[in-house]
Protein backbone atom coordinates (compact mmCIF):
# COMPACT_ATOMS: atom_id res chain seq x y z
CA UNK A 1 0.00 0.00 0.00
CA UNK A 2 3.04 2.38 0.56
CA UNK A 3 4.30 1.78 -2.53
CA UNK A 4 1.12 2.74 -4.05
CA UNK A 5 1.00 5.96 -2.48
CA UNK A 6 4.40 6.91 -3.47
CA UNK A 7 3.75 5.87 -7.14
CA UNK A 8 0.81 7.56 -7.18
CA UNK A 9 2.86 11.11 -5.59
CA UNK A 10 5.17 10.41 -7.95
CA UNK A 11 3.30 9.82 -10.82
CA UNK A 12 1.76 13.50 -10.36
CA UNK A 13 5.68 14.92 -10.24
CA UNK A 14 6.34 12.72 -13.54
CA UNK A 15 3.39 14.74 -14.92
CA UNK A 16 3.76 18.04 -13.74
CA UNK A 17 7.63 17.80 -15.43
CA UNK A 18 5.96 16.20 -18.54
CA UNK A 19 3.88 19.89 -18.87
CA UNK A 20 7.35 21.51 -18.13
CA UNK A 21 9.01 20.05 -21.28
CA UNK A 22 5.65 20.80 -22.97
CA UNK A 23 6.11 25.04 -22.26
CA UNK A 24 3.56 24.62 -19.87
CA UNK A 25 3.56 27.47 -17.32
CA UNK A 26 4.55 25.70 -14.06
CA UNK A 27 8.18 26.51 -13.66
CA UNK A 28 7.66 27.86 -10.17
CA UNK A 29 7.19 24.53 -9.16
CA UNK A 30 10.51 23.11 -10.00
CA UNK A 31 13.98 23.68 -10.00
CA UNK A 32 14.04 26.23 -7.94
CA UNK A 33 10.97 28.38 -9.62
CA UNK A 34 13.17 30.57 -11.35
CA UNK A 35 11.36 30.12 -14.89
CA UNK A 36 7.69 30.30 -15.32
CA UNK A 37 8.31 28.39 -18.62
CA UNK A 38 11.10 26.79 -18.81
CA UNK A 39 13.55 27.81 -21.42
CA UNK A 40 14.43 25.17 -23.78
CA UNK A 41 17.81 23.55 -21.96
CA UNK A 42 15.85 23.55 -18.87
CA UNK A 43 12.86 21.41 -20.71
CA UNK A 44 15.49 19.18 -21.99
CA UNK A 45 16.83 18.50 -18.40
CA UNK A 46 12.82 18.35 -17.22
CA UNK A 47 12.37 15.57 -19.68
CA UNK A 48 15.69 13.54 -18.38
CA UNK A 49 14.18 13.96 -15.07
CA UNK A 50 10.48 12.68 -15.96
CA UNK A 51 12.56 9.69 -17.35
CA UNK A 52 14.18 9.12 -13.79
CA UNK A 53 10.98 9.61 -12.10
CA UNK A 54 9.29 7.00 -14.25
CA UNK A 55 12.24 4.42 -13.67
CA UNK A 56 11.93 5.43 -9.70
CA UNK A 57 8.21 4.29 -9.86
CA UNK A 58 9.07 1.07 -11.40
CA UNK A 59 11.45 0.49 -8.62
CA UNK A 60 9.55 0.76 -6.13
CA UNK A 61 6.62 -0.66 -7.12
CA UNK A 62 9.27 -3.97 -8.18
CA UNK A 63 10.65 -3.50 -5.02
CA UNK A 64 7.69 -4.17 -3.00
CA UNK A 65 6.55 -7.26 -5.61
CA UNK A 66 3.53 -5.42 -6.55
CA UNK A 67 4.87 -5.52 -10.12
CA UNK A 68 7.41 -8.25 -11.36
CA UNK A 69 11.19 -7.69 -10.88
CA UNK A 70 13.49 -6.95 -14.19
CA UNK A 71 16.42 -7.16 -11.13
CA UNK A 72 17.42 -8.77 -7.78
CA UNK A 73 15.45 -7.67 -4.99
CA UNK A 74 18.80 -7.22 -3.56
CA UNK A 75 19.43 -5.09 -6.83
CA UNK A 76 15.97 -2.99 -6.92
CA UNK A 77 16.08 -2.56 -2.93
CA UNK A 78 19.68 -0.79 -3.22
CA UNK A 79 18.23 1.31 -5.78
CA UNK A 80 14.92 2.21 -3.49
CA UNK A 81 17.51 3.09 -0.83
CA UNK A 82 19.28 5.22 -3.22
CA UNK A 83 15.99 7.26 -4.46
CA UNK A 84 15.31 7.36 -0.87
CA UNK A 85 18.19 9.31 0.01
CA UNK A 86 17.89 11.43 -2.75
CA UNK A 87 14.52 12.46 -2.08
CA UNK A 88 15.32 13.39 1.31
CA UNK A 89 17.99 15.84 -0.48
CA UNK A 90 15.36 16.78 -2.61
CA UNK A 91 12.50 18.10 -0.21
CA UNK A 92 15.42 20.09 1.71
CA UNK A 93 16.60 21.18 -1.30
CA UNK A 94 12.83 22.12 -2.12
CA UNK A 95 12.25 23.53 1.78
CA UNK A 96 15.16 26.41 0.38
CA UNK A 97 13.73 27.35 -2.68
CA UNK A 98 12.80 30.87 -3.14
CA UNK A 99 9.31 29.87 -4.73
CA UNK A 100 6.30 29.63 -2.30
CA UNK A 101 4.75 26.91 -4.79
CA UNK A 102 8.29 24.82 -4.72
CA UNK A 103 8.41 25.10 -0.89
CA UNK A 104 4.71 24.41 -0.03
CA UNK A 105 3.90 21.95 -2.82
CA UNK A 106 6.86 20.02 -3.61
CA UNK A 107 8.64 19.69 -0.64
CA UNK A 108 5.66 17.97 1.12
CA UNK A 109 5.57 15.97 -1.84
CA UNK A 110 9.24 14.72 -1.88
CA UNK A 111 8.75 14.09 1.74
CA UNK A 112 5.77 11.48 1.04
CA UNK A 113 7.63 9.85 -1.42
CA UNK A 114 10.63 9.80 0.57
CA UNK A 115 9.07 8.29 3.27
CA UNK A 116 7.34 5.62 1.11
CA UNK A 117 10.50 4.61 -0.37
CA UNK A 118 12.22 4.72 2.66
CA UNK A 119 9.55 2.10 4.21
CA UNK A 120 9.09 0.07 1.13
CA UNK A 121 12.94 -0.34 1.40
CA UNK A 122 13.37 -0.75 4.38
CA UNK A 123 10.29 -3.74 4.42
CA UNK A 124 12.17 -5.62 1.38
Amino acid sequence: MIALIGSMAFIFVAILYALLVLGFPYGEFAMGGKYIIMPKRMRILCGFSVCVQLFAIIILLQTASIIPSLFTISLTKGICFFFAAYLTFNMIMNLLSNSRKEKWVMAPLALLTAICFWITAIAA
